[in-house]
């Protein structure tokens, strides 16, 4: 019997795709030169996944999420992560009302659809580890009940590159549930003189509304995009590519660490939400390649001697992209 021909590329939506892409332009109006960081984090709510942003302080971390909240009409809660944050702050705990005798559950700010866990390494690993079950279950579990995270629900934690003292690294089996990690660089000398030029004419970081951003998206919309970006074609070809980039990572003489299966399907899942993004029905090797570094960077691990001889992840992944051939 032959097998049953494979269903046609979908034509993403124009529409929503033209609405998704608005974001940028009203993330913009707040904040400066982020826009790989902003297209990263409509990445990650089309895939369902988490965001670590990485970059030194002042570089507009927390506005970028607060702006990206007000322009998709989502629910924001901000926590900052310290040394005495305790796994209850984040996930919520049983307060006993002596009223009524009786004990009843008082939600945490992980009840939110962005939540900003910022300097997540400042915190110990017991109160990092409280969000592995909202990050992978979506849901939180209190005295033996399972109570659900609103819907979309995405955790964007924040982490300094150049302070470690006094810091808790994150574990790798917590890197490897975050889907991208994204560097946040300096802004280039025009976009810091813009900057500052915003802030001479009066633009007040705490009143987006002054700004002019506005909602152009919404919960509704970016369910219709993820069931569409569900729907693009991946040929085996492309599949294989996948799979081979990972693997090799993984025969790296300069890593002791390198991408696991989950990887991989982190890789397919933003190379697909990118081509839809790109308006196209199916996932090209270009698009594999695109979002590599940010799906991949932070799940390898360096050996010491490479770090000592100055390797990165980010040049051992460019070795391995420029190794793996191509599907044509």
């Amino acid at each position: 019997m032959d097998s049953p021909a494979p269903a046609p590329a979908v034509s993403p939506s124009v529409a929503l795709r033209d609405a998704l892409g608005g974001v940028r332009a009203e993330v913009a109006k707040a904040v400066v030169g982020q826009d790989a960081a902003v297209t990263g984090l409509v990445i990650a709510l089309l895939c369902r996944g988490h965001v670590l942003l990485e970059g030194v302080p002042g570089v507009a971390k927390t506005l970028l999420v607060r702006t990206l909240s007000a322009a998709l009409d989502l629910d924001t809660k901000r926590v900052q992560f310290t040394p005495d944050l305790m796994p209850g702050d984040v996930t919520g705990s049983l307060v006993y009302d002596a009223r009524t005798a009786e004990f009843s559950f008082r939600k945490g700010p992980v009840f939110t659809n962005l939540m900003l866990a910022d300097e997540i390494n400042r915190t110990p690993p017991k109160t990092q580890a409280s969000l592995l079950e909202a990050m992978e279950e979506r849901q939180v579990s209190v005295d033996g009940t399972a109570r659900l995270l609103p819907d979309p629900f995405l955790v964007i934690a924040t982490q300094n590159p150049i302070e470690y003292e006094g810091t808790y690294p994150l574990p790798e089996a917590q890197l490897d549930r975050f889907l991208l990690k994204l560097v946040l660089p300096l802004p280039e000398r025009d976009q810091e003189i813009e900057v500052v030029a915003r802030h001479a004419a009066g633009f007040d970081p705490r009143d987006l509304r002054a700004a002019g951003v506005r909602p152009v998206a919404g919960a509704e919309m970016l369910a219709q995009a993820r069931a569409e970006v569900a729907r693009v074609q991946v040929s085996r070809e492309v599949l294989g590519y996948v799979v081979d980039v990972c693997r090799a990572t993984r025969q790296s003489p300069s890593l002791s660490l390198g991408v696991s299966p989950r990887g991989a399907t982190a890789l397919l899942a933003t190379a697909r939400a990118w081509a839809w993004l790109c308006g196209r029905g199916y996932v090209t090797p270009d698009d594999v390649k695109a979002l590599a570094h940010p799906t991949l960077r932070h799940r390898v691990q360096l050996r010491a001697e490479a770090e000592l001889e100055g390797v990165t992840a980010e040049s051992v992944l460019d070795a391995v992209l420029a190794a793996v051939p191509v599907p044509r």
